[in-house]
């Protein structure tokens, strides 16, 4: 096991972060390789790290203005403990500065609790994982979702070295490779993802062949590549739609477009009190925060998952 490695809880604005509500800002943390712990004050997840086996890291407070990272297994080389860090920083998108949403938040009564850290969207260590899973949530119950995505992971994920024999705990989510391998009947019978199945294969063998480049589109600024423009690429892949595109443009770091679902359109509803709204009240709402739109209402519609 290796222990003592951290990072600091601020952002590259010097706004601060708050941990905990990074590990509730939204339900992927659920689905593996991710593994909350049952007061969701930490989070396990298996990760890549390169050479070798993929390892399970811990990520926990620290330290007064520090979050932790706790690799278990074999203890690492310090060029690998490295790694780790920068992986988990990447997870909780450290590298975001939030200190212009936090600008118009202050003025907000319904967001302005949220300058005390809130925002941070935490993304899987990689595009084609977000998008993976974004696709398993279409037109489905939550328990579908986790059972398409825990089948996937336990299946084709590979182990770490602390992993059990069998189930998804200490698998990293499979590679793009891997999926593209599997056989139609494998997302059929084992993964039940029904219709998704055909969009699963077509996905991954595009990424594996590079007539789609996920990772870029992650990595890609606002001037080199517009919020249209990237939604657009979006919807040109199989089995996403226009909310799946405003959640993949989420974990990209995108908040432009706002998730409306069956979820967050009654929960806004409820909030207001009545019993419906138009979207288009719900964006017009929401207009004044420009490229957080999506973000503020996401924050208005989740602030009571972390109490306090």
């Amino acid at each position: 096991m290796t222990t003592g490695l951290e990072f600091r809880l601020t952002g590259p604005g010097g706004e601060p972060v708050d941990l905990v509500r990074t590990l509730n800002s939204h339900g992927f943390v659920d689905l593996p390789p991710m593994r909350p712990a049952a007061d969701y004050r930490s989070l396990e997840i298996t990760i890549p790290l390169g050479r070798g086996k993929p390892r399970t890291v811990r990520i926990h407070q620290g330290r007064r203005g520090y979050g932790a990272v706790t690799v278990l297994g074999p203890a690492l080389s310090p060029a690998l403990a490295g790694r780790a860090v920068a992986a988990v920083r990447h997870v909780l998108r450290l590298d975001a500065d939030l200190s212009s949403f936090y600008a118009l938040a202050a003025e907000d009564p319904d967001l302005a609790w949220t300058v005390s850290g809130a925002g941070r969207m935490i993304r899987s260590p990689t595009v084609f994982e977000d998008v993976v899973k974004t696709i398993c949530t279409t037109n489905c119950t939550w328990s579908a979702t986790t059972r398409m995505v825990t089948a996937l992971v336990e299946h084709l994920g590979e182990r770490a070295p602390t992993a059990p024999s069998s189930g998804p705990l200490g698998r990293a989510f499979p590679t793009p490779q891997a999926m593209a391998a599997a056989p139609e009947s494998f997302y059929r019978d084992a993964v039940r993802a029904g219709y998704r199945g055909a969009y699963l294969i077509a996905l991954s063998r595009s990424v594996v062949e590079g007539a789609v480049e996920l990772e870029a589109l992650g990595r890609a600024t606002p001037d080199e590549l517009s919020d249209d423009a990237l939604a657009e690429l979006l919807l040109a892949l199989p089995g996403v739609g226009p909310y799946a595109a405003a959640h993949i443009m989420m974990t990209i770091g995108r908040h432009s477009r706002l998730i409306l679902d069956s979820w967050t359109r009654p929960t806004y509803a409820k909030l207001l009190r009545k019993k419906t709204v138009k979207d288009a009240s719900i964006e017009r709402r929401f207009r004044r925060y420009g490229p957080f739109a999506g973000l503020a209402f996401w924050l208005f519609v989740t602030r009571d998952w972390v109490k306090g």
